[in-house]
């Protein structure tokens, strides 16, 4: 059945108008995609050029032939573009706008000068077959892309649509007759209809086109998505900050590594279905240390007020709560499009280490306090123990030569004992004063801590209380640290007795222990930094007294504070054990709890026992009963073996006073006198010094003033037998003197007095030659027995 042209020219005509308008809207909708534009714009040519062909019989030929034919070729032309365009080719635009200028512009001479139709219609065939040519070419060249089904499928309709042109061509030259207006208008519904279904084909396959490129932008940014989440979610993972996602029903939706380590779960990925975080056994604290309440839990306060919250410092106790973990908290809400709640994230960082090196130098700051406290103070004390100490041997002295002067059962023999007795318990005190500003003389030596230990518990036994057990338990084996003896034992007995003041009159317990941590036990204090290839030997005194409270603790290393009663103590005890302690490298610790007692670990460097050989012997210690020592694996009872039974107490006495009857110096008929230079700035020491050195039988010359002293040897170089000089002198020390003595006559025996014994003043002393230093604090009574030996080694 013929088909009618009218019908063709509708069906056309809505069809070009909905494929330009669904182009259209793609190249808005899709302003990415390239290629709808064109076609677009090629559909709606095709909707201009359908009337003139509808129109042509009833409209003078010159429509058709200048404005008919070039919309048509425009159309096909406009495709080609937009194929390109798809392809992301160079867009010829200025070509092919000549191209259709020139021909709109041939064909129209084709119709108006001379009039050749059928050069019109083979015309519009040459230029549709270029047309298709130049498409399937582009389609041709793009190697791999070819594989698309859409490609392959247009590369398939082209050749279809250039095989029919060719043909249409071929029947054009064959057949001149089609040129006939009448056959022309026979056959065109025919043709026009091929150009439909190619126009339909083509314009599903520009659709597939589209699709397919949507498709793959599609992929691509899911995948670029996919990627995207995977890299943001393997950084949540590795952050070193904790990263926590709670739902609304305050259930946990993810958690990072991070997260879980501080919480102490196993590490893994996100899991949905993770139980709720806050356990009832969980104890939050807040940065005061306190227990957190419910309500100041980070994300719940982001629940209740929908408001961000930042910096939040909390702390979570590990195990049994001795050590806490800290994390610096903030908190912000992510909503819902439409405004409700739909994660709370937390982040936090670990701030423990933080708080640590926090807590070490607020330490630190303490320590370093007290220590210029404690070295501004043993200053002082020892500038004040200096001037005491000559005051005390002024006491003593005279005192002494006063009891001499007086018979035996003199009333004031009684009196000036009792001068000697204070002036005795002052000169203790001037003793501690030093040992807390470090300012006594010390021999460190290899030490075994055991020994010192059963010698000091044996002396604390005779003070000690029936009523109160006193034990030692050490390990097997001896145990030693470079120290002095004598010093190390002041500080056990010093810690004894306050143990045993601290237990009071009733029934009691004071124990004394000691063993050995090997290197990098846990227990070691981080003060001892320094590596210990030996380890670090411990000693502890513990009792089960009163105990002290945090106020009290914090005090007891000041000095002159004490907690007994008036004439009870000094309160220079503990001062003096810290000094010792920290002189000897180590380090005290102090654990006390009211009601509960009282713990003193002292550490030590541990120090190689062979080198205890090559020290020389240990004094020996007082007469004591022995105390026997047990491995320390058990608390020992008083019937068990270790502890120290009570010792039979001794009346104090005094020392005996100096008496110038018991050394007389042996008759000196035919012995010379020796001649003694004596040099101090104190005029009182000077006049006790004479008196008691004269008695001896010395000839004495007592000097205040150093020149003096030097002018005297230098007008009689050979005529003193000794010099004997205090140290600390305006202007001019004892060792100026010295050297400056030793300059006249590098014979004469030298001997300085100072009350500040350094090593750095030995090593001065001897370098300048003289024969010996002497304590300043036993000058006095020892001064005979020291002049007795200078004078006969001399001699």
């Amino acid at each position: 059945m013929p088909l009618d042209l009218l019908t063709v020219l509708v069906v056309r005509l809505s069809l070009d108008a909905m494929v330009s308008l669904s182009f259209w809207v793609q190249s808005r909708r899709h302003s990415d995609v390239k290629g709808p534009g064109w076609w677009s714009a090629a559909a709606a040519c095709s909707v201009l050029a359908t009337p003139a062909l509808w129109v042509r019989m009833e409209m003078p030929e010159a429509w058709q032939a200048s404005f008919a034919n070039p919309l048509l070729i425009m159309t096909v032309a406009l495709a080609w573009l937009g194929v390109r365009a798809h392809l992301g080719l160079k867009l010829p635009v200025s070509p092919v706008v000549w191209a259709l200028l020139v021909f709109s512009g041939v064909n129209a001479l084709l119709h108006e000068v001379w009039d050749l139709s059928p050069v019109r219609l083979g015309l519009f065939f040459v230029a549709q077959i270029l047309i298709a040519m130049l498409t399937l070419r582009d389609l041709l060249q793009l190697g791999e892309r070819r594989r698309q089904p859409e490609i392959r499928a247009l590369i398939g309709l082209t050749w279809i649509e250039l095989v029919a042109l060719l043909g249409a061509a071929w029947m054009l030259v064959s057949r001149v007759g089609l040129a006939d207006p009448l056959q022309l208008s026979a056959t065109l519904p025919s043709i026009l209809a091929a150009f439909l279904l190619s126009v339909l084909v083509r314009t599903l396959l520009y659709t597939g086109l589209v699709s397919a490129r949507l498709q793959n932008q599609g992929d691509r940014a899911r995948r670029i998505l996919q990627t995207r989440e995977a890299n943001q979610r393997a950084l949540i993972e590795n952050l070193g900050a904790g990263v926590m996602v709670f739902r609304p029903d305050e259930t946990l939706a993810s958690i990072n590594n991070a997260a879980r380590r501080f919480l102490g779960w196993s590490e893994g990925g996100a899991n949905p279905a993770l139980p709720q975080p806050i356990l009832p056994g969980w104890r939050l604290l807040q940065e005061d240390g306190q227990p957190m309440p419910r309500a100041g839990l980070p994300f719940l306060r982001v629940m209740a007020t929908g408001q961000p919250v930042s910096n939040v410092v909390m702390g979570m106790p590990v195990g049994d709560g001795r050590y806490t973990r800290w994390a610096l908290c903030n908190a912000y809400p992510e909503t819902w499009p439409d405004g409700g709640l739909r994660h709370v994230v937390v982040t936090f960082v670990d701030i423990t280490s933080l708080r640590e090196a926090q807590g070490q130098q607020k330490e630190l700051q303490v320590q370093l306090a007290q220590s210029q406290k404690m070295e501004a103070l043993g200053t002082l004390a020892g500038g004040i123990a200096h001037d005491f100490n000559n005051i005390l041997a002024a006491i003593l002295g005279n005192s002494d030569l006063a009891r001499q002067d007086l018979a035996k059962d003199h009333a004031a023999q009684e009196s000036l004992a009792e001068v000697t007795t204070a002036a005795r318990r002052g000169r203790e005190l001037v003793r501690q004063i030093l040992a807390f500003s470090r300012q006594q003389p010390m021999e460190r030596r290899p030490v075994d801590v055991a020994a010192v230990l059963s010698e000091s518990s044996a002396l604390l036994r005779a003070a000690t209380p029936p009523q109160v057990e006193l034990v030692q338990s050490r390990t097997v084996g001896p145990l030693f640290v470079s120290a002095d003896p004598t010093q190390l034992g002041q500080v056990l007995l010093n810690l004894g007795t306050n143990a045993v003041h601290a237990v009071g009159a009733a029934p009691g317990r004071v124990e004394f222990r000691v063993d050995a941590l090997p290197p990098g036990d846990r227990r070691i204090p981080a003060a001892l930094t320094a590596e210990h290839e030996l380890g670090v030997v411990r000693i502890e005194v513990q009792d089960n007294g009163c105990g002290m409270d945090d106020a009290t603790r914090e005090r007891i290393f000041e000095p002159f504070f004490t907690t007994r009663v008036v004439g009870a103590g000094t309160g220079l005890g503990l001062p003096v054990v810290l000094g010792i302690v920290q002189t000897l490298d180590g380090v005290i610790q102090v654990d006390s709890r009211v009601g509960r007692g009282t713990t003193f670990s002292l550490f030590f460097p541990a120090t190689a026992a062979s080198r205890i050989h090559e020290a020389p012997e240990a004094p020996e210690a007082p007469e004591a009963p022995e105390a026997p020592t047990v491995a320390a694996v058990a608390v020992l009872s008083p019937a068990e073996s270790g502890t120290m039974g009570p010792i039979p107490k001794k009346q104090s006495q005094l020392p005996d006073t100096f008496s110038a009857e018991h050394t007389t110096m042996a008759d000196a008929g035919d012995t010379p006198v020796a001649h003694i230079l004596y040099l101090d700035d104190d005029d009182t020491l000077v006049f006790l010094v004479r008196r008691l050195l004269e008695r001896r039988g010395y000839r004495v010359t007592a000097l205040s003033e150093q020149q003096s002293a030097i002018d005297a040897v230098r007008d009689q170089p050979q005529g003193f037998d000794l010099l004997l000089t205090d140290y600390n002198m305006p202007g001019m020390s004892g060792l100026d003197v010295a050297k400056a003595v030793l300059l006249i006559n590098p014979a004469l025996p030298v001997a300085v007095a100072s009350g500040y014994i350094t090593d750095e003043l030995q090593a001065e002393a001897m370098a300048a030659g003289v024969r010996e230093v002497v304590f300043k604090t036993d000058a006095v009574e020892d001064f005979c027995a020291v002049v007795a030996r200078l004078v006969s080694g001399a001699e």
